[in-house]
């Protein structure tokens, strides 16, 4: 039985994908789960016009983090932080303080897609890795002062 997936599944594929299954599985566990779908012409052409639209959407947002890299490339990031003596920060500087530094510049992204290699306990220079899309990422240098 020809059936489309409504999510991912780990053993048959992704969200949209048309599977070939045995027809119990299909009927008794895939269905009444709502994991999939008969592959019927309607739910064909809803799948098809779903993959559309996800592709577009995808080619959107690749579009929107590309039109950062500019702006990223021109901002100047300096993130403050309380030190005591010899340098030394009091905690460490995280992808949230990152993050608002950037906002403050007008620049929105989430701290989440913001990765520090090596805890930050010192002032200096130091580099994060932004993933703006899945094939788009940017190496960001910053500096961290004494606040």
């Amino acid at each position: 039985m020809e059936v489309i997936l409504k999510r991912a599944y780990k053993t048959l594929g992704n969200k949209g994908d048309t599977v070939l299954v045995k027809a119990g599985y299909a009927r008794n566990y895939l269905i009444p789960q709502g994991l999939a779908v008969v592959a019927n012409e309607a739910h064909k052409k809803v799948a098809l016009e779903n993959a559309r639209q996800a592709t577009h959407k995808m080619l959107k947002l690749k579009a929107n983090a590309e039109a950062l890299l500019p702006l990223l490339t021109a901002a100047k990031v300096v993130v403050a932080a309380k030190v005591g003596e010899g340098g030394k920060i009091f905690g460490s500087v995280t992808p949230l303080q990152i993050a608002k530094s950037l906002k403050e510049q007008g620049i929105s992204l989430d701290y989440t897609k913001i990765t520090i290699e090596v805890p930050i306990k010192q002032i200096g220079t130091y580099q994060a890795v932004l993933a703006l899309h899945e094939t788009v990422a940017y190496t960001l240098t910053f500096e961290v002062v004494p606040a």
